[in-house]
């Protein structure tokens, strides 16, 4: 087509003649590309070439989260990582496409995180690292961070540029906004969870696959040249949903980049009148490239898509929206079976908000139904017109009440479906002016922000966090656009341009200085969970953190306080209450630990741990029938439970009930197999028994599992000891001296073992040996003494 000039020698300067220099071919001479070029040409930055482009945004990114390189295992990273037995080498690699993010199998019993591209990373990480050093895994981190913010750079282009504009070859729609978006979502500090934090791992892969899913899907949507193609790459198109199903097994969230393909083709590929499309045509009042009323588009409802053209491309954009509504479908029926057809499992404490009882859940759901419906888009009208105007960069308090409200629009449009209606309305303000399709671009980036959102939004299911940093990394990208957006518009105004900038500098040089604070405080756990103590006093499960890792340390004392003030501020924590039972069991406190352990199984009757701790307790205050009472409803509620089958063979042992005591003792194998104290309280209950045999067998096939394991060695030295096996016996008792040459117990049942084989030689030197590791020995003193006494006879005959 040709461009639409005025007769008027005087006319503007997008012309045919020869001599212009136009970015634009004649055909591509459209409002909206010249209204993104203007809007990203007013920003007062050079253009830079994508090299350098890249490198400065890959080193800001690097820089505000590089000092947590050598930072600690932390938070979810002691599940994750430390506890996954899927980074061993020794696990198969099959294991991750039936284990969960946290290596347990996908049962009931399972939070249902399926994330095994994840996982494999991790295992490649353990194996570069040389195993669990947490320096390999951040730096990952750290770099991976920085190859998607590179990343972000084309997919920023075509979304601050919005509406398509056929930019040539290796040329750029909006150079400067793009750079501008990048760099704010490089160093944004909301990023600092998903970058210092092993585990962000997922929020880092995933948003990788996401980026270049959605760059192959424009790709392959775009091959044909004309504004609204009539045909597309179907293998770039495969290539996309290939990259969105890595996406989703990288981090649930994933998928919700199928929606943002959709909405940016219908939206700015196709630039199909939505308006329209819900009969509210603009046709009388938008204004057209020439002056004249109604869209040159050919957008769907349009007087004009009657032609061939416009039949060909709308069944292309048809066959491309099918495709992603089946792919999507296909990839969410699979993730749920991947699931065994059954949601998650959280506690109260985890998500205390999706517990609400559903009659008060019902009453809030009608205020904020009738709040939406009354008012929400007349304020959706003037906020958003207000932003596009007046949002500037440093306007961050107003952009968190503002994805309050985005949230509140999502929910209502899942509810009525009347988000459609919100989003023409607002448009509508926008259709007067010249920059009706800025407008649709805006639409499009409130999409990108919410969008991405809506897994963790607990709408269709109940996730395991009230909010979380890392599932803004996503989302994060529609607001970097939307402030990016706000400052071209003020910077239209030449004496704005100097100040835009200013505030600008200045909000990046927070960002990345607050990036950085933040990032050294993820460097360990205890500075972490400090430093939520800080900002949020009165929240139970930072103390209830803090507790947990004073424990660990070896501070009993101030992980009670901790542990008491957790339970003081939620009165129902049973966790709490079970961790602050066990250091009072462990400290001789059992019957205050008893009232704990009571308490929180009445709390929570499904808490197998606490059950079992609670039997522990019984059994320590001699309240033995409710000691076994305590380990079967622990079994009730957690079949496969190795821990709790070997304490409940400590009870039966302890009852004397010896074949009910092996029986739990090779559960507990069964189930868990490199359960060494399992096996060693077997072959000891055996040894006892005189069945020596039995326990020889058994210490056989334990150490098969377990070889050179220094306890099972031991117990078969012994075992080979007392059947009369002398050379056996010998044999392992040297080996596991070779292991250890400075265990006094391992030297003095050797000279005991000599005594009764009459090497008593042998014997004195290994009696002398273990007197000289430990002095005060009284069985090696009184064997010693024996030992003399019987070669003083000997010598006397």
């Amino acid at each position: 087509m040709k461009n639409r000039v005025n007769n008027n020698s005087n006319s503007n300067s997008y012309n045919n003649n020869n001599n212009n220099k136009s970015r634009w071919s004649d055909e591509d001479t459209t409002e909206s590309s010249r209204a993104t070029f203007f809007l990203d040409r007013c920003l007062p930055v050079p253009v830079l070439s994508p090299a350098v482009a890249a490198v400065v945004v890959f080193t800001a990114a690097v820089v505000c989260f590089a000092n947590s390189y050598d930072g600690e295992f932390v938070f979810d990273d002691s599940e994750a990582i430390e506890a996954n037995k899927d980074l061993l080498p020794s696990t198969p690699i099959g294991d991750l496409l039936v284990h969960d993010f946290w290596g347990r199998k996908l049962t009931n019993a399972s939070h249902k995180s399926y994330r095994p591209l994840t996982v494999l990373t991790f295992r490649w990480s353990y194996w570069l690292a040389g195993g669990l050093h947490p320096i390999g895994f951040h730096v990952a981190n750290i770099v991976l961070h920085g190859v998607v913010s590179v990343l972000s750079l084309p997919m920023f282009d075509l979304l601050f540029s919005g509406c398509y504009t056929h930019a040539r070859p290796g040329e750029r729609a909006a150079p400067r906004g793009s750079f501008l978006c990048a760099l704010l979502f490089a160093t944004h500090p909301v990023h600092t969870e998903s970058v210092s934090a092993v585990v962000g791992r997922a929020d880092l892969l995933c948003a990788l696959f996401f980026i270049l899913s959605f760059l192959s899907y424009v790709h392959g949507a775009t091959q044909d040249s004309s504004r609204q193609p009539s045909s597309f790459s179907l293998a770039w198109l495969l290539v996309s949903v290939l990259l969105c199903a890595m996406a989703t097994f990288s981090k649930e969230q994933g998928i919700t980049v199928m929606g943002v393909c959709v909405a940016f083709d219908v939206l700015c590929i196709c630039q199909v009148d939505l308006a329209s499309v819900f009969g509210q045509s603009q046709s009388d009042t938008s204004p057209d490239t020439d002056g004249t009323t109604g869209h040159s588009n050919g957008s769907a409802g349009s007087k004009k898509c009657a032609s061939p053209h416009a039949a060909s491309w709308q069944r292309s954009l048809a066959v491309r929206v099918s495709l992603m509504v089946v792919s999507t479908l296909a990839l969410l029926w699979l993730r749920f079976q991947v699931m065994g057809s059954s949601p998650p499992t959280f506690q109260v404490h985890d998500n205390p908000h999706s517990f609400v009882d559903g009659s008060l859940y019902r009453v809030c759901y009608h205020v904020l139904n009738s709040f939406v419906d009354s008012s929400l888009y007349r304020v959706c009208y003037h906020v958003v017109r207000f932003m596009y105007y007046i949002y500037t960069p440093l306007s961050v308090a107003f952009s968190i009440g503002y994805l309050v409200m985005l949230y509140g629009v999502c929910i209502h449009s899942f509810v009525d479906g009347s988000l459609y209606r919100v989003r023409c309305n607002v448009l509508n303000s926008f259709v007067d002016s010249s920059l009706y399709r800025i407008a649709l671009n805006l639409a499009l980036n409130l999409a990108m922000l919410v969008v991405p959102f809506v897994p963790a939004s607990n709408l269709f299911f109940r996730v395991g966090f009230v909010v979380a940093e890392r599932v803004l990394y996503l989302p994060l990208v529609g607001f970097c656009v939307l402030v990016v957006h706000g400052m071209a518009r003020l910077c239209g105004s030449a004496r704005h341009r100097q100040k835009c900038l200013a505030g600008f500098v200045l909000l990046l040089a927070v960002f990345m200085g607050r990036s950085i604070q933040r990032s050294n405080e993820w460097r360990s756990g205890m500075t972490l969970f400090r430093s939520g103590v800080s900002v949020c006093p009165l929240n139970a499960k930072v103390h209830y953190n803090i507790g947990k890792l004073l424990a660990d340390s070896g501070e009993p004392h101030q992980a009670v306080e901790r542990y008491r003030h957790a339970v003081h501020l939620n009165p129902v924590y049973d966790q709490a209450m079970n961790n602050l039972a066990n250091i009072l069991k462990d400290h001789g406190q059992d019957v205050e630990a008893e009232h704990w352990l009571d308490k929180a199984v009445a709390i929570t009757p499904e808490f197998a741990a606490a059950w079992m701790n609670r039997g522990i307790v019984k059994a320590s205050l001699k309240k033995y029938e409710e000691a076994e009472q305590s380990y079967r409803q622990a079994l009730r509620h957690r079949r496969n439970y190795p821990d709790c089958y070997y304490n409940l063979g400590n009870l039966y042992l302890e009852l004397q009930r010896s074949q009910e005591a092996l029986t739990a003792y090779q559960n507990a194998t069964m189930l868990r197999p490199s359960h060494w104290n399992a096996w060693n309280n077997a072959i000891l209950l055996l040894d006892n028994l005189n069945l020596y045999d039995k326990a020889i067998t058994m210490a056989q096939a334990a150490l098969k599992i377990l070889p050179e394991h220094p306890s099972l060695m031991y117990s078969l030295a012994n075992v080979y000891g007392k059947k009369g096996d002398y050379a056996q016996g010998e044999k392992w008792y040297l080996a596991i001296l070779r292991m250890d040459p400075n265990n006094a117990n391992y030297h003095l049942n050797l000279g005991v073992l000599y005594h009764r084989w009459g090497k008593l030689k042998e014997a004195e030197v290994a009696y002398h040996k273990s007197l000289a590791l430990q002095p005060d020995h009284q069985t090696a003193i009184d064997n010693l003494n024996l030992l003399r006494a019987k070669m003083k006879t000997d010598a006397s005959r």
